[in-house]
């Protein structure tokens, strides 16, 4: 059962602390972006935090985001898919603000056509993988200049930068040098002549390291349990 006040505190905490990291790392709080990841909370959690301000949310699978969409017209928020996209999923994206998983050319030109389809915009990152687990999805540094050409010819979305999923580990510190190592990337991309509009965004972070994430330049942090609570609430 939801407890409006609970979650509106730890809200609270969550963006009390994105202010404390960003001052560790001279950075300005607002040039980083909270997005509450709502996966398997029931919708009227989603309410619960829009009413205390959140505006960006994020989920993992497309049906659930979708069904939330459609009973939250009456907000103004901005919705992002940060789980893997399936390329025969893609043309049901239309109403995305922003995906965080694009991972080949051919999803960035499957994207853009359902978004040409919707009528509207949406900003694209592109996942890497620098850990190599089986078990993830993402491209590797080689293959993302490719991508980034095939981006170039986009009509109706647009490459905003770039995502990250560090492997799972206890100390936060751990995940720092992942962090680390995709903000080298996007130097090496610019670097190699990639466009700086490209690569302003850095999503990287979650409820156990977004602290540490905020310190390496994280532009968008991805929390969850940090705001909803432990993952116990299955939408019917």
């Amino acid at each position: 059962m939801i407890d409006p006040s609970a979650l509106r505190a730890r809200l609270a905490d969550v963006r009390a602390r994105i202010e404390r990291a960003a001052g560790r790392a001279g950075r300005d709080p607002a040039s980083v972006r909270l997005v509450a990841i709502s996966k398997t909370f029931p919708v009227e959690f989603v309410r619960a935090a829009a009413d205390a301000g959140q505006v960006d949310f994020g989920e993992n699978k497309v049906q659930e985001a979708l069904d939330k969409i459609d009973r939250t017209t009456d907000l103004p928020l901005r919705w992002h898919l940060v789980g893997h996209l399936q390329s025969n999923k893609a043309k049901k994206v239309g109403r995305f603000d922003t995906i965080h998983s694009i991972d080949t050319a051919a999803l960035v030109a499957r994207v853009d056509e359902a978004a040409q389809a919707a009528g509207r915009r949406i900003d694209l990152l592109l996942q890497v993988d620098l850990a190599g687990e089986a078990t993830k999805h993402g491209a590797r540094e080689g293959e993302l200049r490719g991508i980034f050409e095939a981006a170039r010819t986009l009509r109706a979305s647009r490459v905003v930068g770039l995502m990250l999923l560090p492997p799972a580990v206890d100390d936060p510190e751990q995940a720092r040098p992942y962090f680390k190592a995709l903000h080298s990337v996007r130097e090496r991309l610019m670097a190699r002549g990639v466009d700086g509009s490209m690569l302003h965004e850095l999503s990287m972070g979650m409820s156990h390291d977004f602290e540490v994430a905020v310190e390496e330049g994280s532009t968008l942090v991805r929390v969850g349990t940090a705001i909803f609570g432990g993952r116990s609430y299955v939408r019917p």
